[in-house]
Parts: C-alpha cells; sequence; structure tokens
C-alpha cells in the first residue's frame, strides 16, 4: 500500500465437491486469473493437480490484494495442503512471485517493500524471483533471500532434496556519479549560485531565461551537488523505485539522489502517480529525496502544475482511487526552468518580438500561488561570447561546491537536530520569526520589501530560510544584512 508493505497469510483448504478453485479475499482481476496459470505451472513441473474443491484465502481479508505476487505462495500451499510436501517445510517463510504457464517463476514490481515488511516482522527466510534477488538482498544481513527460476526448483528446495546456495547481496557504490560537471556552464555566476545555495538549504528554485542561457545544464548537474542519500533515505526511494518497476539493472541500492525531467506534454497521472486500480507513483515520488526539474514551464497544462501545490507543502501525495487510497513519498526539490516569453529569442530581451501582454500572459502559465512557494527566483542573461569562447580552467567543479553544500548542509543539521528538521527548508516559518528571530538592523530590506508588497507572507518566510543557507555557505553561525540582501535579491530578482 504505496510504499509500504505488509504480509498476507495465504491459506489453502482442499475439500469434497466438484474440481473448482475458489480465491476469497479481495483478490483484483490478476489474481482471479491466477487459477489457468497456477493448475498449468504446477502441472508442468511434474506434480499433480488436486482433484477436489480447493478455498485459497488471501488474509486479512478486509484489504484488497492486487497483482500476480501471490501465484507462488498459492500454488505452493495448494500442494502443502494436498499433503506432497513435509510438514513444516514453510515454516517462518515469505513466497512472493509470478508464475508462467511452464512454471517458470518471472519478476515481479514492489519485492523490496515487500521484503522490508518481512525483515520487521521477523521473518527469517523470503523466496523471490531469481531476477528479484539482487533488489530483496539490500534489506537485511540476517534475512535469508533465495532467488529461484522455477517451481520445480522450489519444491526441490522445500523437499531437501536440492541446495540453493546464497548469494552475497550487490555491492553498493556510494560514488553513482553522472559524470556531469558544474564546471561545463560558462557565463552564468549567478545561475550558478543560485544552484549552490537551492542545493545547501534544500530550496526550489526557478529560473527564466532565453534559450540557450544554461537553464538546463544547471538544472541536471544540481543532483551532483547533494549529498549521498543515507541508509534510510536509500532505502525509501529504492523502494519507490521498486514499486514503479524502474530499478537500474544491477539493482543497487540508490545512494545518488534522483533527478526526473518529465516532458511537458507529461499527463497529470505520470507526474502525481494513478493509473487504473491503486495508484502508482509518477515522477514527483521518482524524484523523492532529489530533483523534480520542470523545463518549459510554461508549456505544461495549468492542472498539471496546480496538482504540485499540495505536495511541494506536506511532502507526499496522496491519491484516492475506488480500489483505495495510496500515500507516496515526493519531498523533492523542485526546479523550474522557462524562457520569457513565447518567441524565445536566443539574445533574450534585445531582440524579442512579443508584445508586453503576451510576455505577460506566458509567464502567467506558472500560477502565482505555486510560484509563491519556490524559494528562488533568479533571472539568467544571454551567454556573452567572451565567456563561451574563453578559458574554463577558473571555473568551479561539482566536487568543489559539492564540498562546500556538505558543510553547509552539516551546519544547518546540527543547529536544527535538536527541533527534528535536517535543512533550512524544512524550518516552519512561524519558529524562524520568533524563536530565531534576527535584529531589526539585519532585515531591514526583508522588511521594506514585505510592506512594500514585494512578498507575501510566505515569501518573507523563504527569505528567511535562504539567508541562513547564505550564512551557512559563508561558514557564519547568524546571518548577516549582506546575507538579508542577497536572500531578497535572490527571491524576488531585484537588487536591495
Amino acid at each position: 500500500m504505496g510504499i509500504e508493505g505488509y504480509l498476507v497469510e495465504v491459506e489453502a483448504d482442499l475439500s469434497q465437491g466438484l474440481p473448482k478453485l475458489v480465491i476469497t479475499g479481495l483478490p483484483d482481476t490478476a489474481l482471479g486469473q491466477a487459477r489457468d496459470r497456477l493448475r498449468a505451472a504446477v502441472t508442468n513441473s511434474g506434480e499433480g493437480w488436486p482433484t477436489s474443491r480447493i478455498t485459497v484465502n488471501l488474509s486479512p481479508a478486509s484489504v484488497r490484494k492486487q497483482g500476480s505476487g501471490f501465484d507462488v505462495a498459492m500454488a505452493v500451499a495448494i500442494l502443502q495442503a494436498a499433503g506432497v510436501l513435509p510438514a513444516g517445510a514453510l515454516r517462518d517463510t515469505v513466497l512472493v512471485g509470478e508464475l508462467a504457464l511452464d512454471g517458470r517463476i518471472r519478476t515481479v514490481r514492489g519485492v523490496l517493500p515487500a521484503v522490508l515488511a518481512a525483515s520487521r516482522a521477523g521473518i527469517g527466510r523470503v523466496v523471490v524471483p531469481a531476477g528479484n534477488a539482487a533488489e530483496a538482498r539490500l534489506v537485511s544481513a540476517d534475512l535469508r533471500v533465495v532467488g529461484v527460476d522455477n517451481l520445480a526448483d522450489l519444491l526441490a528446495m522445500l523437499r531437501g532434496t536440492l541446495e540453493i546456495p546464497d548469494e552475497p547481496a550487490p555491492e553498493v557504490d556510494p560514488d553513482q556519479d553522472s559524470g556531469l560537471d558544474l564546471a561545463d556552464v560558462v557565463g552564468q555566476p549567478d545561475g550558478r549560485a543560485a544552484v549552490e545555495i537551492a542545493a545547501a538549504g534544500g530550496h526550489h528554485l526557478a529560473m527564466v531565461g532565453p534559450p540557450g542561457s544554461g537553464k538546463t545544464m544547471l538544472a541536471e548537474r544540481m543532483p551532483g551537488l547533494l549529498p549521498p542519500l543515507s541508509e534510510h533515505e536509500s532505502l525509501e526511494v529504492t523502494a519507490v523505485h521498486s514499486i514503479a518497476g524502474v530499478l537500474p539493472p544491477d539493482c543497487a541500492l540508490i545512494r545518488r539522489p534522483p533527478y526526473q525531467a518529465p516532458h511537458h506534454t507529461t499527463t497529470m497521472p505520470a507526474l502525481v502517480g494513478g493509473g487504473a486500480g491503486l495508484a502508482r507513483p509518477g515522477a514527483l515520488s521518482l524524484a523523492h529525496r532529489g530533483v523534480l526539474f520542470l523545463d518549459e514551464a510554461p508549456e505544461f497544462p495549468r492542472g498539471v502544475l496546480e496538482s504540485l501545490r499540495q505536495p511541494l507543502e506536506r511532502g507526499q501525495v496522496q491519491i484516492s482511487r475506488a480500489a483505495g487510497i495510496v500515500t507516496y513519498p515526493s519531498r523533492v526539490q523542485l526546479v523550474v526552468a522557462a524562457n520569457p516569453c513565447p518567441c524565445a529569442s536566443p539574445r533574450g530581451d534585445a531582440l524579442c518580438t512579443c508584445p508586453a501582454a503576451t510576455r505577460r500572459r506566458y509567464l502567467r502559465k506558472i500560477s502565482g500561488p505555486l510560484l509563491d512557494r519556490i524559494d528562488l527566483q533568479v533571472k539568467l542573461l544571454p551567454v556573452r561570447p567572451g565567456a563561451l569562447l574563453g578559458p574554463t580552467d577558473q571555473l568551479e567543479s561539482s566536487a568543489a561546491v559539492r564540498e562546500r553544500v556538505r558543510l553547509a548542509r552539516e551546519a544547518a543539521a546540527d543547529r536544527w537536530r535538536p527541533y527534528g528538521w535536517a535543512t533550512n527548508a524544512d524550518v516552519p516559518g512561524p519558529s524562524l520569526r520568533q524563536n530565531f528571530r534576527l535584529p531589526r538592523s539585519v532585515r531591514r530590506t526583508l522588511d521594506m520589501a514585505f510592506e512594500n508588497g514585494a512578498l507575501s507572507a510566505r515569501g518573507y518566510d523563504r527569505v528567511l530560510r535562504i539567508s541562513w543557507t547564505v550564512c551557512d555557505l559563508a561558514g557564519r553561525t547568524m546571518p548577516a544584512g549582506d546575507d538579508v540582501d542577497q536572500a531578497v535579491e535572490l527571491r524576488t530578482g531585484k537588487a536591495a
């Protein structure tokens, strides 16, 4: 349910009556179609199918079951009830997998959260498809994971006539690097600074500039500035990707913050999650603990953009369907890029042919309430020829910037740890204004911007958060007036 796994007890009973297989416990269509699949898999594995009435119950019966991952457990439970397996063969065992007609065991989605649930429940052995074994072994070294290719081998193992050797868990590479370096971005000091501040404080970022100004390059390199995920975060992110069925082939634990860049023609279910039955995670949840980049944001349907407002505030997306309600995590850093006008002149305002009203309408496709939730709002200018063709050896690499981001995040984490917050972006506005109030002389520019209507109340709090991030990057313990002035400029696009 969402990214939370739960245990299902599979019961099988053989009784007198016409041969028939009945599955109870709120099965979905895929489970209802398992009858012929189970019979064919069992007989093609060299076993006899019971010629009696078979009742299989999936408990708890009040929770809807979906998917084909119950096939293996149901087939083995039926054979156990028929007496062809030794007593106790299934004790302390969880079985997950889909059966093919010839008895092969096929991979399924969501194995990682299922195995996590088994580990939390104290289960000692988990049997999964061989193709999911590497993923399952990411959970715990204390849990025995058995990967099997077919039903015949599984039955032989349960009878004690076949030993399936254990394999080591896949090695985890903490330096899963995309190869994209911030040193590739030339001529955009303001953009580079904004990306660094966003990464250090966990802030959302909006960039407006002409084509070729480096918006996409900056967004693509932002995940490389973020620190590696913690153990808990890695399992959480990997679980979401497991449910979506998009884990990488090596099945390594995802250590680097993910990056998602959906096309502007994407639908709302593809962005926030959806689909038939219980909804699946969308790009928003696949970017959990990472970066969600919306390029050409004004080209997205307005309703799709508006669907982001609540998840951005709550850090999770809740999707209601007739089959049930699922909740997926969505604690992302949103990066939005837009051209200043529909004509998208590469020289920006200098060669723009759009009327002023057209320019305003174009950018207003990103609604005010959504834009107000984006901390940093910077304007990028066209790259000058001298910067593009000049030397680049003086530009800082992602590694150098990432080290500053790490130190700034550690300083923020140490400061906010007693209160349960991790980054500056997590701190509630009332706490910043009351418990960590800055002197009036320091926030003079901020107060003037708020009184003049340049900032909303939400924008006021976001400037305070940015100020603390600028302070952390500079190695100070308290924001100074210059830090607040820079934060106001990064929020409003106007110098103090």
